[in-house]
């Protein structure tokens, strides 16, 4: 879900190596200080607005995640797709053919989740540095951009826009297809009761959904 904005970025000479010494560090401060905010808190639940651009198909979609510990459901508006996961399964929900797909839950697998975005994800995966501040949504924001260490990954660049508070409040993705993900955070809610049921499949809450268990 979570696709990042790139901008593109062009170093002549020595002259620009010391900056970007110093850019690769401050990335990581403005990073680690983000991770640890996220890592204290028991839950957070946040509303999200997520446009595709690019192809013709320029769409917008709203909607609201919730996170507690590893654990993740993505709520598009009217629920007309859910993912979740317990970090054992992940079922992804499709109102348009009320159906439910079950897998295997592989973080390996999970390239963008929410719980991985907004945690330690970045050392060993990827490649960041500072782009510099950027006005997202009237606020002054830290850009950090980050380039996957994986050539097969699906996106070729992503951004993430880090407000005064560290917290992650928007950005985009770059696809290698095309297209372009912008995404924007806000009405952050902290430590409130999340229940588990939240994050798992019960019958109840999808009444007549046909199961395809991939697992």
């Amino acid at each position: 879900m979570k696709r990042v904005f790139t901008i593109c970025f062009i170093a002549l000479g020595l002259a620009t190596q010391p900056v970007l010494a110093q850019a690769d560090k401050k990335a990581k401060e403005i990073l680690d200080a983000s991770n640890k905010k996220i890592s204290n808190l028991k839950s957070l639940k946040s509303d999200f607005k997520l446009e595709l651009l690019g192809g013709g198909n320029n769409d917008t979609k709203t909607g609201t995640f919730y996170m507690k510990g590893e654990k993740y459901r993505i709520e598009m508006e009217n629920k007309e797709l859910i993912i979740m996961s317990d970090n054992k399964t992940a079922w992804t929900y499709m109102k348009a053919t009320n159906e439910i797909q079950a897998s295997a839950y592989n973080p390996d697998d999970q390239a963008l989740s929410p719980a991985k975005l907004l945690t330690n994800f970045y050392d060993k995966e990827y490649n960041y540095k500072y782009v510099g501040p950027r006005k997202i949504d009237g606020k002054t924001c830290e850009v950090i951009e980050l380039t996957p260490k994986n050539a097969d990954k699906a996106f070729s660049k992503v951004q993430l826009a880090v407000d005064n508070n560290r917290q992650i409040v928007g950005g985009q993705v770059w696809e290698k297809n095309g297209n372009t993900y912008r995404y924007s955070l806000s009405n952050y809610k902290t430590n409130i009761t999340l229940g588990d049921n939240l994050f798992t499949y019960t019958a109840k809450e999808f009444p007549g959904a046909e199961m395809i268990d991939l697992r």
